[in-house]
């Protein structure tokens, strides 16, 4: 007697009938045109060489690959570009119970920011580091410059900064020690704000940490992230934004994620029309511009 099991369907044959539907391809051939074909044969490889991205829902995973292909930014994790995380949030069941869900996040990576400044051309200076023992002589309240013309006395890392200047001659410092990255990343990282194990005083004991570890977001590369977080919200509160800047900003995690945990709170786990998610076609800036507000 033959067996009338079926064989599930893998979640890697979801995610490629979505990614090969007409509606899904027009929408990255919108964004990227002739490259779009190579941007999506790269979240096959994103996926399948993810385990905690195949734990998510497919459409939810192309949803997120889509905002990426908008700003044109890759997705190859080597390039720092951007990056889709998954976070387990909470999720309210039918039932009233609550369940932990995977749910797929895009964020822009701090060479995704880089990369979206530079194409306004409006930025003459760019630039973001870390701060060693000694370095740091003084931070002006007024201004916000820094000036880093001590003696370095060690590999400790104290904090960050980042900097910009404008064509026309306007710029900006942004400094963060490392404390109130740890605290800053505590607060706003969905990852780390209800965990019990990780702590601000460990967070800081991470910043100066040279072990690897296959972990991603603050546990994996805690000088990435901040050096991040110091450029974005440089840019975000004193630098020119252009459309594809502004809306990077509005899709990053931190403090947008407190937002989208809380509409995630009040819906079950679903599948995702991937063609409600929007894309703007590449808008000519103009050559001058008022400061952006924050």
């Amino acid at each position: 007697m033959e067996s009338t099991a079926k064989t599930p369907v893998r979640k890697v044959d979801i995610l490629k009938k979505t990614l090969g539907s007409d509606s899904v391809q027009e929408q990255f051939k919108n964004a990227l045109g002739a490259n779009s074909n190579s941007f999506v044969a790269s979240i096959i490889d994103l996926y399948t060489g993810d385990a905690a991205l195949q734990a998510c829902d497919p459409n939810l995973v192309v949803a997120q690959a889509l905002k990426a292909a908008v700003l044109k930014l890759p997705l190859t994790k080597a390039l720092g570009f951007a990056y889709i995380v998954v976070f387990n949030n909470s999720v309210r069941m039918p039932d009233g119970s609550w369940q932990k869900v995977p749910v797929p996040t895009f964020i822009p990576g701090y060479r995704g920011y880089i990369q979206l400044a530079m194409r306004t051309g409006q930025y003459k200076t760019l630039n973001a580091d870390v701060i060693y023992e000694g370095e740091l002589r003084r931070v002006s309240k007024l201004t916000g410059e820094i000036a880093l013309d001590g003696e370095k006395k060690s590999d400790k890392i104290e904090g960050y900064f980042a900097y910009f200047e404008l064509l026309n001659g306007y710029s900006k410092t942004l400094y963060m020690s490392v404390e109130k990255m740890a605290k800053h990343a505590k607060q706003y990282s969905p990852g780390l704000k209800n965990s019990k194990e990780v702590t601000v005083d460990s967070l800081k004991i991470l910043a100066n940490s040279s072990q690897s570890t296959d972990k991603v977001g603050w546990l994996g590369n805690f000088t990435e992230m901040a050096l991040k977080t110091c450029m974005r919200n440089l840019l975000a509160r004193w630098g020119y934004l252009s459309v594809e800047m502004q809306n990077a900003v509005a899709m990053d995690a931190d403090e947008a994620q407190e937002s989208r945990d809380n509409a995630l709170a009040e819906i079950r786990p679903k599948h995702v029309n991937v063609e409600d998610v929007p894309y703007e076609e590449e808008k000519t800036e103009k050559a001058d511009s008022e400061e952006t507000p924050y």
